[in-house]
């Protein structure tokens, strides 16, 4: 309660020394626009965003590494994937506006940040005249997993090791089993999920590139079991605390859907 009162009289007062700003907007009353909490935040569109972020799209990586290096002479570790296409990027382009993100990705700002509850996320470890909400747009690293997490091949059937030792008794084609099993996946609003699947058909790299091949876990993402075709009506002893259904925030055709 003191924290809750003591935080509200800052802002009172943050609001009141940028009273006389006049038309421009100041940061202070930016920084506290109803836009950058819930439940205002999942309303969002880029275009809101990006209109004080923008500079998130144009930065670009440095051409040279701090010892020197040209960054044309070396490749991470996630490029060797066929479908890392071009030369490196920004995390965010990779994310919204490079060729794979637009043909395969449906993502928006605020599919990973959800804004805060700015009361449970003060810092008190200064005076409290400048307590400030820390990480207003902070990031559920649940939201990365998603598709960057590992492999979990040791829970699919007829599978002997990770992807990349076995792809080859495949045919390099998840579609192989994957037109069988478990055939409703990708059905949420943060994914193109007719050219994942026509893509994937003709290229393994491209579901592997999520689904392990960058891979910045160690563990997996435990997606959940949305019901598909001929679904086995026995939940296998894996499956069993696996959720039965996606975020509702991330389920096509409702309200809350996001768009630009």
């Amino acid at each position: 309660m003191k924290k809750t009162v003591v935080y509200l009289i800052w802002f009172l007062v943050a609001f009141v020394d940028t009273a006389s700003a006049g038309p421009t907007r100041s940061y202070e009353r930016a920084r506290w626009d109803p836009i950058h909490f819930k439940p205002a935040i999942a309303q969002a569109k880029d275009k809101q965003c990006l209109a004080c972020h923008g500079e998130i799209l144009k930065r670009k990586p440095l051409k040279k590494t701090p010892a020197g290096l040209s960054a044309k002479q070396v490749r991470a570790w996630y490029q060797a994937q066929d479908s890392y296409q071009g030369e490196q990027d920004t995390f965010h382009r990779r994310h919204l506006v490079t060729p794979l993100a637009k043909k395969l990705m449906n993502m928006k700002c605020n599919t990973c940040h959800e804004g805060h509850d700015g009361d449970k996320e003060v810092s008190s470890d200064v005076s409290p005249r400048y307590w400030q909400p820390a990480l207003m747009k902070d990031v559920d690293p649940q939201i990365c997993l998603m598709c960057h997490g590992a492999f979990d091949y040791k829970i699919m059937a007829g599978l002997a090791g990770p992807w990349d030792e076995v792809k080859k008794d495949f045919n390099d084609d998840c579609m192989v089993c994957h037109e069988i099993f478990r055939t409703n996946a990708h059905n949420v609003n943060y994914l193109n999920r007719d050219a994942i699947e026509q893509t994937g058909r003709k290229d393994g790299e491209v579901c592997y590139g999520c689904h392990g091949g960058r891979s910045w876990y160690r563990i997996s993402y435990p997606y959940a079991r949305n019901p598909w075709p001929d679904m086995p009506e026995e939940v296998p002893e894996w499956a069993k605390n696996r959720p039965t259904r996606s975020q509702q925030r991330f389920l096509t055709g409702l309200d809350n859907a996001r768009g630009k």
